[in-house]
């Protein structure tokens, strides 16, 4: 059975990435105190940092009509059933990778200090780090199985939709019942994992490589910015096969509701290569301290209407200069970890816009962004609009 361990792979977080991860726009050039935050949260984990990765084969796996049965633990996870359901995988790779408990550490001490700039910069880096070594395993992952006449699937974890998050305690014990990590990873009760900076992640494996090419949603490079692979089958990002968006959709909201906040909220600004870039405003108040007003922006990249709107880039922070979020209990407590928590919440990302009309997510119409199931229900809302704007200006006729 395959088995991977690197317990110091060469993580290079491409500036991109990370600014990303900052909360800056697309194309943003760091400069003055930023570039020297950015310089030195890259300086203190190239001497400090110790990330990881560790990928094995699971003995078995089977699906039925409710489960994913990975050797004797089950998982309830419809979107990865699908997937590997449609690519007819006949094996499954579990995996993790972690930056390491020293960044949480010293974020930590950071934010004690009152540094949150500090705190805040070497967060990000760890988030960025997380996505380099997904990738790095990933990458791995397709050596092996080129190696072998096979393909790997793109990653699913629990916590990504329709994947319940209280299952990752049930997938930790199943990646670590035949020995452990390469470091210490907990789960707590509520899915959360420490060091936070860490995933777990399954990868499906299939001998039917011709099943990528006609299904063209399975092939993982798609959604992999991992730069020079050899084993790459598609470009990154390429347009899905969808001409248009569905004019007759039902929406989980109500018609006029989407009337009025696509008016009122939602601005739309056409790209010379055909995409779209949506800011949404959501205002909101605290659900303590009195109901302190707040409001958010959502800014949706969208590729071009011919490649059915794929969302290349999506992204939620307070707006400039709300002090309401503040105020949240959730902040009081976490800090600027929420809005890092927040800023990497982005579902849906790289699949077609019309997809929104199928995702089962949560109903919870707090106006607090503490819990991730108002979270989720707010980025609904906000996709929907964006839906049923563009629905509209393909359709003008159709009636609101």
């Amino acid at each position: 059975m395959m088995e991977i361990t690197d317990t110091s792979p060469v993580v290079h977080v491409e500036p991109a990435e990370y600014i990303r991860l900052l909360g800056y726009p697309q194309g943003w050039v760091l400069e003055g105190r930023a570039r020297e935050l950015d310089d030195w949260a890259r300086d203190w984990y190239a001497q400090n940092g110790r990330p990881w990765l560790y990928a094995r084969e699971a003995e078995s796996f089977e699906l039925d009509d409710a489960a994913i049965r990975i050797e004797d633990a089950e998982f309830a996870s419809s979107r990865l059933r699908q997937t590997l359901e449609k690519a007819e995988a006949h094996s499954l790779i579990v995996a993790a990778v972690s930056a390491g408990p020293e960044l949480e550490a010293e974020a930590g001490k950071r934010w004690d200090a009152g540094c949150p700039d500090e705190y805040f910069f070497l967060e990000a880096f760890g988030s960025a780090v997380v996505e380099r070594l997904t990738m790095l395993a990933g990458s791995r992952l397709c050596e092996w199985a080129e190696s072998q006449g096979m393909a790997v699937l793109p990653h699913y974890s629990p916590g990504y939709p329709e994947w319940d998050i209280l299952e990752q305690p049930r997938f930790l014990e199943l990646l670590t019942r035949h020995g452990s990590l390469p470091s210490s990873i907990n789960a707590l009760d509520s899915g959360a994992l420490r060091p936070k900076k860490s995933l777990l992640a399954a990868f499906g494996v299939t001998r039917h490589t011709e099943r990528l090419r006609r299904l063209t949603e399975l092939v993982p490079c798609e959604n992999c910015s991992l730069g020079g692979c050899q084993y790459r089958r598609a470009a990154h990002l390429r347009p899905l096969d969808v001409t248009s968006l569905n004019g007759d959709a039902k929406y989980a909201v109500n018609s006029k509701a989407l009337k009025r906040w696509a008016e009122e909220r939602l601005s739309l600004h056409p790209r010379e290569d055909g995409g779209i870039d949506a800011l949404f405003r959501y205002d909101g108040t605290t659900c303590t301290n009195m109901g302190r007003p707040l409001a958010f922006h959502y800014n949706i990249s969208l590729g071009p209407r011919e490649a059915g709107f794929p969302i290349r880039d999506q992204r939620c922070a307070p707006a400039p200069g709300d002090r309401g979020h503040t105020y949240m209990c959730e902040f009081i407590r976490e800090g600027s970890g929420l809005l890092l928590e927040i800023a990497g919440e982005k579902p849906l990302l790289g699949r077609p816009l019309n997809e929104v009309l199928a995702w089962t997510r949560s109903s919870s119409p707090a106006g607090c962004y503490c819990d991730p199931e108002s979270r989720e229900h707010k980025w609904g809302l906000v996709l929907e609009t964006v839906h049923y704007a563009l629905a509209r200006m393909q359709s003008p006729d159709q009636s609101s």
